[in-house]
């Protein structure tokens, strides 16, 4: 099993649409769905899929499995930059659709979503997120499942430069009582090689997740040595005190939005496994309504969300989505991590 789940397909032409859709098949039957919620996953991939080509002539169609608390799902994330959406409110009717297509429009993906979401920027692109919950069990002993059962909501793109290849980037989420520790690596390199090094450090953060961030690079630094080594950031939000503390090495890019400002996370030089001179803390505040974001070098760093007006107020997914769509480098593989808190907004 691969440290990194989400597949991206892209599509330019219908038969884009059947492998989207195949593709999504796999994953409900890997999660153990019945005939009728596959179904249902079906129809929203195949809705969203069609919307790609018809009225944007290509994109991308984004799928992973997810878990939160005692719920696993299906995540569809559709971006595109195409001519966007005038008329938000119309094309959200269920029923409405401008193209024949089995679901008649997004407002039969929002009807069948168990979470549903939208960003649209007219002349400049959309994006569709349709998560679908299902109730298969979470085997524990998978050390590589994802668990972000969390208080506050998450989103995430994780991918590699290339779709054959497995991904050098990971991640992890952990929570307990008010503290969310997340983990973001990234290996050097590409490939398999790569891959090693965040199927490594994951199960390592499992094992060490209550720790504080600075504890846990120290074990991750000891215990990448027999990898290639990689980018490793090490942070744990604590709702309880209002804080976020961050430990990193290497080009792991940390910023926290807030109605203050943004803040810049530190990160030092240095590579786990490799080489790390310094470990070092540093704590930043965690006001009501903040997003932090969190991407390995495989996202360019000039990004800025004012250029996108309404986006902080959607779902973190959306916001990953679109900073990949965007800005994502092309050549290196590419982790962008979203965080913000159920309902709020800087």
């Amino acid at each position: 099993m691969a440290v990194n789940t989400m597949k991206c397909i892209h599509i330019g032409e219908m038969s884009g649409v059947v492998e989207a859709r195949q593709t999504a098949m796999r994953v409900c039957e890997a999660l153990g769905f019945d005939a009728a919620l596959t179904g249902t996953v079906a129809i929203i991939v195949t809705e969203l899929a069609t919307n790609l080509v018809k009225h944007a002539q290509e994109g991308d169609i984004l799928i992973r499995p997810y878990t939160t608390g005692e719920v696993t799902g299906i995540e569809c994330l559709a971006l595109d930059k195409g001519p966007g959406i005038t008329d938000i409110g119309r094309s959200l009717q269920d029923g409405y659709s401008t193209v024949r297509t089995p679901g008649n429009g997004l407002g039969a993906v929002r009807r069948l979503a168990s979470v549903f979401d939208l960003y649209s920027q007219p002349g400049k692109g959309t994006a569709v997120i349709a998560r679908i919950d299902g109730e298969s069990p979470v085997h524990e002993s998978d050390p590589l499942q994802r668990t972000d059962s969390s208080p506050l909501a998450i989103g995430v793109v994780c991918l590699p430069s290339l779709p054959e290849e497995p991904c050098g980037d990971g991640w992890d989420v952990f929570s307990y009582g008010n503290r969310t520790v997340i983990l973001v690596v990234d290996g050097l390199g590409h490939g398999l090689e790569a891959s090693e090094v965040p199927r490594e450090a994951i199960k390592i953060f499992r094992k060490n997740s209550t720790g504080e961030p600075g504890e846990i690079l120290r074990l991750l630094h000891a215990s990448l040595r027999s990898t290639r080594g990689g980018a490793v950031a090490v942070t744990v939000i604590d709702e309880g005190s209002g804080t976020v503390t961050f430990s990193g090495a290497g080009n792991i890019s940390g910023r926290i939005i807030s109605s203050s400002g943004t803040r810049n996370m530190v990160s030092l030089n240095g590579t786990a496994g490799v080489e790390i001179r310094k470990i070092q803390e540093f704590t930043y505040a965690w006001e009501p309504g903040a997003i932090l974001i969190l991407h390995s070098d495989g996202l360019a760093t000039h990004w800025e969300l004012g250029n996108y007006p309404g986006l902080l107020k959607k779902h973190p997914a959306l916001i990953a989505g679109v900073l990949y769509r965007d800005h994502a480098r092309g050549r290196d593989d590419v982790t962008i991590l979203v965080v913000k808190r159920e309902g709020g907004n800087p």
